[in-house]
């Protein structure tokens, strides 16, 4: 187990490359704005998938389905863990987060009065087996499970380094510090599949150098897939084993992120004219 680790993170029993995620065909309205069209996509287990395109392009509204905030109203998700097969678009968010996927937000969405430390530990909500009553007296089987739940928080804080802010507010750190407890608390789901939506929007070099790193150190030495959303197209080149790209809510390119890099839809939507993105 790496790095010390007592738990695993990865709650997929897949094996690295097998499908986990399909998206077929999804179409989604908001009166005459039309935020997907059509949109198809696999992701495969063990992978960094970026899903990447201009402002509006439909991003956003893609992860919203999956993580069931948005219904839309045409097409199917597909999701595949424990042997089974589960259509998402039938099912309500907190279902979709206890088969093991997790998100964070574009606009952090943390409890700025809270502490480092319950802010996670509100990502264990899906394993707690605890009642209101065997909660509430903090004896016996709650007591365990909450010990139990804390151990496992003890890897993600020694996984994202921000053992000295544990006990801080999280309203009084800086926005990077935010942005990494608000990956921790997605961690604290033991995702199979962990999906981030602009993870590295407002920081600064060394900002991106860190969370570029956690995140390759969640999907190489854990397995958890990712998917991210993120217009630092020199990070996304780097750590991404797949790119999907968006405008206009259909897709226009999906393959590599050299694929990517010469595909002249791609180089169109994004310059309007054939250059490579990353010159």
């Amino acid at each position: 187990m790496p790095r010390g680790f007592t738990h695993v993170l990865n709650s997929s029993t897949l094996q690295p490359g097998e499908l986990q995620l399909k998206v077929d065909n999804l179409h989604l309205s908001f009166g005459g704005v039309q935020a997907l069209r059509g949109v198809s996509l696999e992701v495969r287990q063990s992978e960094i998938a970026a899903i990447i395109g201009p402002n509006g392009a439909g991003k956003t509204s893609l992860l919203n389905c999956i993580s069931g905030l948005y219904r839309p109203q045409n097409g199917r998700i597909h999701f595949y863990n424990n042997n089974q097969e589960y259509e998402l678009t039938r099912l309500k968010p907190y279902q979709i987060a206890r088969l093991g996927i997790a998100r964070s937000f574009q606009n952090i969405e943390l409890f700025k009065h809270m502490t480092v430390l319950d802010n996670l530990m509100l990502g264990r909500h899906v394993h707690l087996k605890a009642n209101i009553f065997t909660g509430g007296l903090y004896w016996g089987p709650a007591q365990r499970e909450e010990i139990d739940n804390r151990r496992f928080l003890e890897d993600i804080i020694d996984l994202l380094e921000i053992e000295a802010i544990r006990k801080k507010p999280v309203g009084t750190l800086a926005y990077g510090l935010q942005k990494r407890v608000e990956l921790g608390r997605a961690l604290a789901l033991q995702p199979s599949l962990l999906i981030l939506d602009e993870p590295m929007a407002g920081m600064n070099a060394e900002e991106k150098e860190d969370m570029a790193r956690f995140i390759l150190d969640v999907n190489e030495e854990h397995g958890v897939t990712v998917i991210i959303i993120e217009h630092d197209m020199g990070v996304v080149m780097d750590i991404s084993d797949h790119v999907i790209v968006l405008d206009f809510g259909a897709k226009i390119g999906d393959g590599t992120p050299d694929e990517v890099q010469r595909n002249p839809d791609v180089i169109r939507a994004y310059l309007g004219e054939e250059h490579n993105i990353l010159q």
